[in-house]
Formats: structure tokens, C-alpha cells, sequence
């Protein structure tokens, strides 16, 4: 009986398979659905309202693939344009030490006779300076040289020479020295108004008198002011390690162009804490300018004392928001006196500008020439009023009223 069916088993098996087959191949030959050739798609949300369906879907700014600029591997190349055109500065002057009470008694100056000791001793101080013209101008800050007897200047090619002071601006803590030698080594100044943050840069001097050194960084912040440190502020802040005896050295860019006049830190131990300040190479070349030209820096001048104006303050004068500032004082016969303005007076406006705060306003009227008229809004008594001032010359700190604008 096997014997009998084995031959037509093996075509009902190979049927059977081919069957299976093709019902996987072709579903429909059977009543099956056929599958999806595609994905379906996800299903959208609707919203109830029949005008917000038919919006469409908003356009998106896809942003750009991310690429990063490499930096240099090395700031070799800016260091070596920059560093030959920062020197050293070392100033002395000689101090009038105090006379013990005991010598101006007879009886003990009979023990000494003409040896008395010397009243006098000398003061030493160092810090830093920069190379700006062919002519040998150096620029530094005001404080390194104050009241120095004696200059003397070091170059990194190991040359040295006394120093003449062309003139000095306290209210900026800037100087402007000349040296006389041969084939100076010359510094480029960049334009600061371009300068971000962010952008490296590196702090060139002399710190502690190890000799020159160089310390990198980035551009932290720029347009500092209300520091209290000058009179005139607009400071650059980095954190690129500046320490004493940096004062006057260079801060550059990855270039090596100078971008500022390193001039303080601000630390509670008295070493670099990661912010330091320079002076903006732009109000550098200003003052490099007038002291070069003019022997002096002149500034317009209001002569007024001003006061931030607050919140309590504005409503005791009338107004909605604080916004001006009040006349604490008048310098006597000073542009201000001159021109009706009284203790009390609150400020709104000068040349149509807002006055917003004492220092910028400050900085502004510096800026004009000296004989300028500008008109001025004021309230006074809660009254709105216009008036017209013409400013004067910005007097020197030893002859000028203190805190007087």
C-alpha cells in the first residue's frame, strides 16, 4: 500500500508548498487585503475650530550646520610684532622723611654734629610702557610716573635711556613719554570700536619686575565704568592675568595690534583674580593727540555737581519715572551759574539728548569743544523749562572744585 501512494506524495507536497507560496505572494488571489507599500502616515492633530484647520504650518529658519573656526595653535607671531614695543619703565624720586622730635633737641645733635642723618630717601616704583611712533613716544599710565624725578625706560633689545614726560591727563590715568634713541621697535593700534567680546587677547609687561611677560585671554566685557578708579571711564575688561607692574604695558589682539593700555585690576589680594582693565587704544591715540599738540587735554566743562536721580527722589520732584538727574551744586561763575541753572534743577535733557546718568553725561560734555552752545531742559518747581549754556574749558584737578562736572 505504501508503495502504492509514495509516488503521489511528493507532487501533493511540492503542490501544497507552491500554494503556500503564492497566497504569501499575491494575498488578494484568496480575498485578502494586500499589505501597504508605503508607511501610513502619522496622523495630524486637528483643532476644533474650523478656521485654525486650515492653517498652514509655519515657515522655521533651519539654522546652518555648525562649523568652528580654529584658532592658532600659537600666538608666536603676535607676540613677536607686539612685545619689542613694550618697555619697561622704572622711575625714582626722592621724599622728604620725617625728623625724629629728639633731633631737633640740642643736646642730642651734639652727638651727631654736621652728620646728621638725611632727611631725604628715594622712591622707587615700576610698571610698564608702549612704543606708539617713529618719533619715540611712549605711552603709559599716569600713576606709574606720578611725581617721578627721574625716568628711565628698557627696552626689550636691551637698550636703555632716560625718559621726557610730554604730558600727563590724571583724569584718564594716561601719560605720554619721549625717548630718544634709533630704530625703535613700533606698535599698531587697532580701532576698539570693533572690538567683541570674546575675542583673545593678550596682556604684555612687566609684571612684579620679573621682566617682560605675556598672559592670554579673551575680552570679558567692554565699556566698563562706575569702577571709581578715573574720572573718565570706559575701560576694556579682560581676563588675562595682569598684575602689578603691568600698569602702562599692552593689551593686544591675536594679531598683535594694541588694543588697550592695561591700567588696573580688581582683586582683594592684590594679585590678578581674573579681571583686569585697559584703556581703549581709541581714547589712547585722543590723549596721545592733545598732550603731543597741546601740552594738555581739553574738555567741555558744564560746572555742575550731579546726583543719580531715583525713585523716591523723582516723585518728591514731580515726576513719573526717575529719569534725568539733580543738580546738587553750582560751581560759582562756572558755565552752569552762568547760564540759570540752580542747586535743584533736574536735568532731562542736554542737546536733545536724554540725560540718563552723571558719569556718560560727563564723558559727553568732555567731548565737546569748550565755547559750544547747547540748549538744556531742566525742570524746576515741576515746571518744564529751556534754557542755553555755553560750556567752558574742564579745569585742571588741582584747580577745580571737587566732583564738579
Amino acid at each position: 500500500m505504501r508503495r502504492t501512494l509514495l509516488p503521489y506524495l511528493w507532487p501533493v507536497l511540492i503542490g501544497v508548498l507552491a500554494a503556500i507560496v503564492l497566497i504569501n505572494a499575491f494575498p488578494q488571489l484568496v480575498g485578502r487585503p494586500a499589505p501597504p507599500t508605503t508607511p501610513p502616515a502619522t496622523p495630524a492633530l486637528v483643532q476644533s475650530d474650523d478656521a485654525a484647520s486650515s492653517r498652514e504650518a509655519p515657515e522655521v529658519r533651519q539654522a546652518e550646520p555648525l562649523t568652528r573656526r580654529q584658532g592658532p595653535a600659537s600666538y608666536a607671531q603676535a607676540v613677536e610684532r607686539a612685545a619689542p614695543a613694550v618697555v619697561n619703565i622704572y622711575s625714582t624720586r626722592v621724599v622728604e622723611r620725617e625728623e625724629h622730635p629728639l633731633m631737633s633737641d640740642p643736646f642730642f645733635r651734639q652727638f651727631f654734629g654736621d652728620e646728621l642723618p638725611s632727611r631725604q630717601r628715594m622712591l622707587s616704583s615700576l610698571g610698564s610702557g608702549v612704543i606708539v611712533s617713529d618719533d619715540g613716544y611712549v605711552l603709559t599710565n599716569h600713576h606709574v610716573i606720578r611725581g617721578a624725578d627721574q625716568i628711565q625706560v628698557a627696552l626689550r633689545d636691551g637698550r636703555e635711556t632716560l625718559a621726557e614726560v610730554i604730558g600727563t591727563d590724571p583724569e584718564s590715568d594716561l601719560a605720554v613719554l619721549r625717548i630718544d634713541l634709533d630704530s625703535l621697535p613700533v606698535i599698531e593700534l587697532t580701532d576698539t570700536t570693533r572690538v567683541a567680546i570674546g575675542d583673545v587677547s593678550l596682556a604684555i609687561g612687566n609684571p612684579f619686575g620679573v621682566g617682560q611677560t605675556v598672559t592670554m585671554g579673551i575680552i570679558s566685557a567692554t565699556g566698563r565704568s562706575h569702577l571709581g578708579l578715573n574720572a573718565y571711564e570706559d575701560f576694556i575688561q579682560t581676563d588675562a592675568a595682569i598684575n602689578p607692574g603691568n600698569s602702562g604695558g599692552a593689551l593686544v589682539n591675536a594679531e598683535g595690534a594694541l588694543v588697550g593700555i592695561n591700567t588696573a585690576i580688581f582683586s582683594r589680594s592684590g594679585g590678578s583674580q581674573g579681571i583686569g582693565f585697559a584703556i581703549p587704544a581709541n581714547l589712547a591715540r585722543n590723549i596721545l593727540e592733545e598732550l603731543v599738540t597741546r601740552g594738555r587735554v581739553i574738555r567741555g566743562w558744564m560746572g555742575i555737581e550731579a546726583q543719580e536721580l531715583n525713585q523716591e527722589l523723582a516723585a518728591s520732584f514731580g515726576l513719573q519715572t526717575p529719569a534725568g538727574v539733580i543738580i546738587a551744586g553750582v560751581v560759582p561763575d562756572g558755565p552752569a551759574d552762568r547760564a540759570g541753572l540752580q542747586p535743584g534743577d533736574v536735568l532731562l535733557e542736554v542737546d536733545g539728548q536724554p540725560v540718563l546718568d552723571p558719569r556718560r553725561t560727563m564723558s559727553d560734555i568732555a567731548a565737546v569743544a569748550p565755547g559750544t552752545r547747547l540748549p538744556l531742559t531742566i525742570v524746576r518747581g515741576g515746571e518744564r523749562r529751556e534754557l542755553t549754556i555755553e560750556l567752558g574749558e574742564r579745569p585742571t584737578p588741582e584747580t577745580r572744585r571737587p566732583d564738579a562736572e
